[in-house]
């Protein structure tokens, strides 16, 4: 493990790290996240039968605005050009609920961990948010990085 504490100056303040002086490389990270839920709330968003319309689709648009501007959420974020983003919802019957999961490129001079693990928790979010008046039980759960890869630490899986 890294215990370099690099958002830390030499007096010990915070500071946004700079990367100016890094070369750019291919980077990607895969996050993902769960939300439990009622058996038949997740039987209402197999049927499509959601009182909000397709939370789907609006979790994964959330998913990816989110990932857009995690550098305005996170303190010490650099802002960064993404070049690609694939983000997936799929059903778990064993939860039971759903897994979303979060697929972030960029060529830059940092990763992009921090813009896949805010867009699982937005998206996570996002579904609460348009099924709570279904089961407002629900918990949301388990996000984490699954996989990094690009950079000087090279790659990390979970």
């Amino acid at each position: 493990m890294n215990n370099n504490l690099s958002h830390l100056n030499q007096a010990g303040e915070v500071h946004m790290v700079d990367v100016g002086d890094r070369q750019p490389t291919r980077r990607e990270a895969h996050a993902q996240g769960t939300i439990t839920m009622q058996a038949d709330t997740l039987d209402l968003i197999r049927r499509g039968e959601t009182p909000k319309g397709d939370l789907l689709a609006t979790a994964r648009i959330a998913a990816i605005q989110a990932a857009k501007r995690t550098w305005e959420l996170i303190p010490l974020c650099h802002p960064l050009p993404l070049s690609g983003m694939d983000v997936s919802i799929a059903t778990d019957a064993d939860l039971p609920g759903l897994v979303l999961s979060c697929r972030c490129r960029t060529t830059g001079q940092t990763g992009v961990e921090m813009e896949a693990m805010t867009a699982v928790s937005i998206g996570l979010l996002t579904l609460y948010d348009m099924l709570k008046a279904v089961d407002p039980g629900m918990t949301i759960g388990a996000i984490q990085l699954m996989h990094k890869d690009g950079g000087r630490n090279g790659v990390w899986t979970r």
